[in-house]
């Protein structure tokens, strides 16, 4: 089968299409005929060594599709099916036939939701709401700060936290391009990460948010635990600067009364696989509700390349996702 493929660790050029074999489903697996393979900064770690695989490797955190085939022991889900999925624990998205957990699966019978859209609400859907519910365990009314709002997950996670039941959803982005298409997933204010720590403490009266997401790291992490009121918790999951690890004092945290927790939906899926595939199937319904908009701009899988630059690049909007068959 046709595939795009990290032969070694480097820039986005080192991308290669390649003929690979068709993987086989095993006991509580399925395997799928991909239409749309996300887009993810993941798989920019990936590339670059940062996370360390086999090479070649076959990268692709998420997908949407049809069920080519069922392993033993798998229930509910049937030849021809069409799904969305989550291929974050083994990957192999970036290819014609990806193999994943069925507790990794939503179908999509029924639902009102494109495959192109489908392909971009695993990864970013299920991390929102796992994120907000059982790792901040936000309660209603709270005030909460998400940085890059504009991305991908950004994007998502402000509509969540609405969801969930939030106050105030404030977000940061990295350029004043941003701010309209931020706000236009619903934040109530929408401000430039190089106004923190000042300016983002004027949107809560000076009383710091109860939760912050950064997936940003560098500087925007000491200003979010800045950030941060009593009892409030931040949620790391990403370091999309590329800044030197950002050290936090235990005392600082127990004086303050603040919490950090980190979250990596690749290890979370890995051991839980069950949970991670109820916070999908929850996204994918929110996606087809409405009630989660999801902005995706589709490139051919042979421009896996280019989506990789423009992740890196920080100039994208929404989601891309990589079209792999008709």
């Amino acid at each position: 089968m046709r595939a795009v493929t990290i032969p070694e660790f480097g820039s986005a050029d080192v991308l290669r299409q390649a003929e690979v074999s068709i993987p086989e489903p095993g006991p509580g697996q399925v395997s799928i005929d991909v239409a749309y393979a996300g887009a993810n900064f993941a798989e920019v770690l990936y590339r670059r060594g940062v996370v360390n695989v086999p090479l070649p490797f076959v990268p692709g955190i998420e997908v949407s599709g049809h069920v080519r085939a069922v392993g033993p022991d798998v229930e509910g889900l049937r030849r021809g099916q069409p799904v969305a999925a989550l291929t974050i624990v083994d990957s192999g998205g970036y290819a014609e036939v990806a193999v994943t957990s069925a507790d990794l699966v939503a179908p999509l019978d029924g639902l009102d939701l494109g495959l192109d859209v489908a392909a971009a609400v695993p990864s970013n859907g299920a991390t929102a709401f796992l994120v907000l519910d059982r790792v901040a365990r936000i309660e209603p009314g709270e005030t909460v700060l998400v940085h890059a709002a504009a991305g991908g997950v950004g994007s998502q996670l402000g509509q969540a936290a609405r969801l969930l039941g939030a106050g105030r959803v404030a977000g940061t982005v990295g350029g004043p391009a941003k701010i309209e298409t931020a706000r236009g997933f619903g934040y109530d204010d929408v401000v430039l990460r190089d106004a923190l720590p000042g300016e983002v403490a004027g949107l809560t009266g000076g009383r710091g948010f109860d939760i912050v997401v950064d997936m940003v790291g560098g500087p925007a992490r000491r200003a979010s635990l800045d950030a941060l009121a009593p009892m409030g918790r931040m949620v790391v999951m990403g370091n999309a600067s590329g800044a030197d690890d950002v050290g936090m004092s235990a005392n600082e945290l127990w004086f303050a009364n603040k919490t950090v927790s980190g979250f990596n939906l690749a290890a979370f899926a890995g051991v839980a696989p069950a949970d991670a595939g109820r916070a999908l199937r929850r996204a994918v319904a929110a996606a087809a509700s409405g009630d989660l908009r999801v902005q995706v701009e589709a490139l051919p899988l042979e421009q896996a390349a280019e989506a990789h630059e423009r992740i890196e690049s920080g100039a994208t909007t929404g989601k891309l996702v990589l079209a792999v068959k008709g």
